[in-house]
């Protein structure tokens, strides 16, 4: 366990080494964050921090660097994500002024993330509002499948194949009728719920032969999420630095590649309240494990189920966290609002007090 002092030198070399990119050293601590103990009690301090793995040393001589586990409790021991200034928020309003549809206020968001974070900047297409369902079909296949066809109202069709052994034509007749007078002109996840809930009051033998129709509904209904993103800010790859040259080429192929962008924010859905931060190692994408990724949701839609989408920025691990985090949180939150009142003229003093 690190005590304060400890904690107050971990966040001041991170500090100082984003912003001048070199090793930090136990004298320039003490000058610039006016610490009140000698430089010797600052380099005991980070030689404690360097053991227990926060911080590296490049050379002998020189400083230390932080490690993904230092950046990491940085990040976790913020106390809040820091205020934009009235200036910044007045930017984002203004740079949506004018936007008409889904298209440009997408496109738009993602320039402006980049522009404002300096890093590469991805925005997800949020979902459409889910469609009630029009009617579900069951067909009996060969050896004790079932293949299960949703369409909905606005034409669209679905299919899964759910195994439902020992069930013959007059058990799929029966079944049919039972799942589209529970399930038909609700909104699939209202659907799922109520099938789920008439399925609890089954008896057992009958859970276990139409519970696989159920979830493969369920499937279905969870899968009209958006698999559409745009890509901002690809020039700041240059701003990495020599160091990061080799995650250049790694990165613009994972933006060729939709299902890994889609993967990187995809975490951010977990934590829809806030700002969603992966550092380093901590990206499954091994070629970008030398990343940061900050994410956080918006919903454009005013119904809770389902039209979330994630946006967020990726860049080295040496990012200011606290701006990046700051920004990611208060465009996400800006652009919901403005897709969700369905203008162009939101003014920025709806934001509340909770930008503050």
């Amino acid at each position: 366990m690190l005590d304060d002092r400890k904690l107050e030198v971990l966040g001041a070399v991170v500090v100082d080494y984003v912003q001048s990119r070199e090793p930090v050293g136990s004298r320039a601590l003490v000058e610039r964050h006016h610490l009140d103990v000698s430089p010797a009690t600052i380099r005991n301090d980070m030689a404690v921090l360097e053991e227990e793995g926060y911080l590296t040393q490049p050379h002998t001589s020189a400083g230390r660097v932080p490690t993904d586990k230092g950046y990491r409790l940085f990040v976790d021991k913020l106390a809040s994500v820091k205020p934009l200034s009235v200036a910044e928020r007045r930017a984002i309003g203004s740079f949506m002024q004018g936007a008409v549809g889904v298209d440009d206020v997408v496109a738009r968001t993602a320039r402006l993330l980049a522009q404002l974070t300096h890093h590469v900047a991805i925005v997800q297409y949020p979902a459409p509002a889910p469609a009630e369902l029009r009617h579900i079909e069951l067909v009996r296949l060969a050896a004790g499948h079932l293949l299960v066809i949703v369409i909905r109202a606005t034409g669209e069709v679905d299919q899964r194949v759910a195994e439902c052994p020992d069930m013959d034509e007059a058990d799929v007749t029966v079944l049919r009728g039972w799942v589209n007078g529970a399930a038909v002109g609700l909104t699939p996840g209202r659907a799922v719920e109520e099938l789920r809930r008439l399925l609890a009051t089954l008896d057992p033998a009958g859970r276990r032969r139409l519970a696989p129709v159920v979830e493969s509904i369920a499937e279905m209904a969870g899968a009209s999420t958006s698999e559409r993103v745009v890509v901002g800010g690809v020039p700041n790859l240059a701003r990495f630095g020599v160091e990061y040259e080799a995650l250049i080429e790694p990165l613009l192929e994972a933006i060729e590649e939709q299902v890994v962008l889609l993967r990187l924010l995809g975490e951010s859905a977990r934590d829809n309240a806030g700002v969603y931060v992966r550092i380093g190692a901590e990206n499954e994408y091994t070629p970008l494990r030398e990343t940061s990724v900050v994410s956080s949701v918006y919903t454009p839609l005013a119904s809770s189920e389902g039209g979330y989408a994630s946006l967020g920025v990726v860049g080295p691990t040496r990012m200011d966290y606290p701006s990046t985090m700051a920004t990611v949180r208060a465009v996400a939150r800006y652009v919901g609002r403005f897709l969700g009142a369905q203008t162009a003229d939101l003014d920025v003093t709806c934001w509340g007090h909770d930008e503050h």
